[in-house]
Parts: C-alpha cells; sequence; structure tokens
C-alpha cells in the first residue's frame, strides 16, 4: 500500500496512511515521512499499536533523542526508558500544556520534532490543536512583519517550572535556573529546511522583547504571541487509543485541551533532525 498525506486543513496537519510503524521503515518510507512533516507541520497515523520500543525505533529514523529538562522519571540507563517521557494527568489545567507554545525554546538548541502517542484516553476530551507559525507570520501586514523581523525575544524557563511546582511536581527551580538561563532567539525565524519565515514567540516561555520597556512590551508582545491563536492557522486532533502525532517543533506551536477530569496518559519521545535553527 502506498503511503498517502491527506490535508487535514489548508494550512496545517496532514493523516497519513499506508504505513505500519510497528514496522521497520525503509529508507524511502522515512524519506517520505520527513517530506510530509517540512509539508504539513504536523502528521496524524491512525490505528497504530506499537510498543514504546518500536516508538523509539521509530524517532531514531529521524535522528538523534533529544532529553528533555524536566523529565518525569529519574535516568535509570536504558535506552528506551530514558527516551519516553510519559504525560499521565487527570487534572491538566495549568500544568503548562493548556497555553500555546513550542516545546522547550528556553534552551540554547530546541528539539526539533516531537512523536506523541496516546495510551490511556479519558471518555470525553483531551483534544490536542496545533498551529502553523509560517502561516501566522505570513498573515501579518507588511508593516507589523518587518517590525517583528527586527526583534529578538528572552524565552525563559522559569514560568513553566513555576506553573509545574504549583501543580505539585518537584522540581529544582534553581537548579533549572542555572542550567537554563534566560535566552534570546529572534522573534521572526526561517526555518531551516523549508526556508520559511516563521513566528517564534509564545505566552509559555517568552518573558519580554529585549530593547524595549514595560509599555511598549505590553502592547507588542501578546499581538505577536496570540496571532497563533487564529482558527484559520490551526488544526484539531480527536485522539484515539493508538494514535500518533508527528510535529515539526520548529515550525508549529500546540495547545492541550485541558477539559478533561480523568486520566489521559500520553508517551512522547523527541528527537533532533540533522539540521536546526543556527544560533
Amino acid at each position: 500500500m502506498a503511503i498517502e498525506f491527506t490535508k487535514a486543513t489548508a494550512r496545517v496537519g496532514a493523516y497519513v496512511t499506508g504505513l505500519d510503524l510497528s514496522q521497520e521503515l525503509s529508507g524511502e518510507e522515512v524519506a517520505a515521512v520527513h517530506r510530509g512533516l517540512l509539508d504539513h507541520g504536523v502528521l496524524f497515523f491512525r490505528g497504530q499499536d506499537i510498543t514504546d520500543e518500536q516508538h523509539v525505533r521509530f524517532a531514531l529514523r529521524f535522528g538523534e533523542l533529544n532529553t528533555p529538562p524536566m523529565k518525569t522519571k529519574e535516568p535509570t540507563g536504558d535506552l528506551v526508558a530514558d527516551a519516553m517521557h510519559v504525560l499521565n494527568q487527570t487534572s491538566p489545567k495549568g500544568e503548562g500544556g493548556d497555553s500555546w507554545h513550542a516545546d522547550n525554546t528556553f534552551m540554547p538548541d530546541p528539539p526539533h520534532g516531537s512523536i506523541l502517542r496516546a495510551v490511556v484516553l479519558p471518555r470525553v476530551g483531551g483534544d490536542t490543536l496545533w498551529a502553523s507559525a509560517c502561516a501566522a507570520y505570513d498573515g501579518l501586514s507588511p508593516e507589523v512583519r518587518a517590525l517583528a523581523d527586527s526583534l529578538t525575544a528572552v524565552h525563559d524557563i522559569t514560568p513553566g517550572v513555576i506553573k509545574a511546582r504549583a501543580k505539585g511536581h518537584p522540581l529544582d527551580l534553581a537548579d533549572l535556573q542555572r542550567r537554563f538561563p534566560p535566552r534570546e532567539h529572534p522573534v521572526v525565524r526561517t526555518h531551516p529546511e523549508t526556508g520559511r519565515r516563521l513566528l517564534y514567540v509564545h505566552r509559555s516561555s517568552v518573558t519580554r522583547i529585549s530593547g524595549l520597556d514595560e509599555w511598549e512590551n505590553e502592547a507588542i508582545l501578546p499581538m505577536l504571541c496570540d496571532r497563533i491563536r487564529r482558527p484559520e492557522y490551526q488544526v484539531r486532533l480527536h485522539w484515539e487509543v493508538g494514535t500518533i502525532a508527528f510535529w515539526d517543533n520548529r515550525a508549529v506551536q500546540h495547545y492541550a485541551v485541558p477539559d478533561y477530569t480523568e486520566r489521559r496518559e500520553m508517551h512522547r519521545v523527541t528527537v533532533d533532525f540533522a539540521k536546526g535553527f543556527d544560533g
């Protein structure tokens, strides 16, 4: 069966058929998936009954594993166990996923891609949305694009850690701040593989735009961060057990809807491709 990509919306997302991710992919299949990821920003695979080992094996076909700075468990020395980030939630509101974001942009080189698999789902709720940061940039007026092109923003791990600690996660704020001090990234970046320009700001980690005073930040930063919230740039996924989402963390942002009170367990592996952003 040939691999097919069916667009989920006009600007972002596609459903992939013709692949069994429990099997080793050929080089041609890996290249096709990578190309589809660049074209659509996020890919959805339905009906994939795979193990954690197969999940990690799939990720390794695209690059090196990326270790999240805020792990959900202690390292074990086992490749699969340490690569797997387990999200096991019943009360997700305020934990950080319910704000538009790209993952870990406070890092010098944030993860390039994420592969998320649904393991246990609530009876109702728990959808995830993705939005194209490229489309969000393209939709700005030429005047605002020119302004955004000239700006840099400060990305800080602190807001995310404070949220997690408030929800009972035992994280060492001082240690994480030492390991990941505030870092500047351009407000607009150029995707290293597609060449498309994209907005690279979000409310989860970006605390201010460099060089602007408080009043200017209050006006400009929310305008740029909230551009991603326009529905025409988004796709919404209703999860089923065995669904996998694979997204380009360089090109899209995502939002986990916190509308459930039953257990939702998701397994995620992050990966770095051959090309990330420069600087």
